[in-house]
């Protein structure tokens, strides 16, 4: 039974100059990639509104196709170097000016391979426990493990990143602590913990200080086509297109 809430909203952000031209709305399946992600929030069990944040009007209108209210960044936020939890926080005004929200679901616009299952799945974690502040899916990447990184010095030469050259570590990845990766499709942040909060673990503050994980096997944001066509076989493996059909979304 749904029990959408006007307490929850989606927001898309993704801005609109980036390396492979026009990606967050390259078609997939026939659609602009970034309303896969827009109809897995419409299809959630929970979420009540709906935006879209970026500065790209080709972007913004991809969006309003399929009922999220366009939010156009300013200029100070659509640079190379912008900050993404910045987009984050300036959305969240606008949306705030149109009724509080408690939770917010920021949906990246390049990610296609985002079921409303595991949307809801994530916001049923953060209900569970009012001290989250966020729950991200996230991934692991062992042969990654920051305890096996290296930096490069100015001389050219290596060492590791965390700690001394000195440290034990086992070559042996099953030994290492569980290390995890933050998929970047979804993020489900609680407003007062996480988009609010002035102490939020960087570079993504808006996620609050007490974040919490939903394993996943990785996602394809997609930086090339190789990714465009992955997250093409993803969603007819998974039968999103016949769930969405189903509800009257498609």
């Amino acid at each position: 039974m749904s029990s959408k809430s006007n307490k929850i909203a989606a927001l898309i952000i993704g801005r609109g100059n980036n390396t492979l031209e026009n990606k967050n709305i390259l078609k997939v399946h026939g659609r602009p990639l970034l309303q896969w992600g827009a109809l897995a929030a419409k299809n959630s069990e929970h979420i009540g509104r709906y935006y879209i944040s970026s500065d790209c009007d080709k972007i913004l209108e991809a969006g309003a196709a399929v009922d999220f209210v366009k939010i156009k960044r300013p200029d100070y936020l659509a640079l190379p170097d912008s900050q993404s939890a910045d987009a984050v926080k300036h959305a969240y005004e606008v949306i705030a000016k149109e009724g509080e929200i408690e939770t917010l679901i920021v949906i990246h616009a390049n990610v296609g391979t985002i079921s409303s299952d595991l949307i809801d799945s994530c916001i049923a974690i953060k209900n569970s426990n009012k001290d989250i502040s966020a729950v991200i899916p996230s991934h692991r990447k062992d042969e990654y493990h920051p305890l096996r990184a290296r930096k490069l010095n100015s001389d050219g030469t290596m060492e590791p990143y965390v700690g001394k050259p000195t440290d034990k570590i086992s070559a042996n990845r099953q030994e290492l602590p569980t290390c995890l990766f933050f998929d970047h499709s979804f993020w489900v942040l609680d407003v007062e913990k996480g988009v609010k909060a002035v102490n939020g673990q960087e570079p993504w503050p808006v996620m609050g200080s007490t974040i919490v994980p939903f394993e996943t096997e990785g996602c394809f944001d997609v930086h090339d086509l190789e990714d465009l066509k992955k997250t093409e076989d993803w969603i007819t493996e998974n039968r999103i297109e016949a769930a969405y059909q189903s509800n009257g979304l498609l």
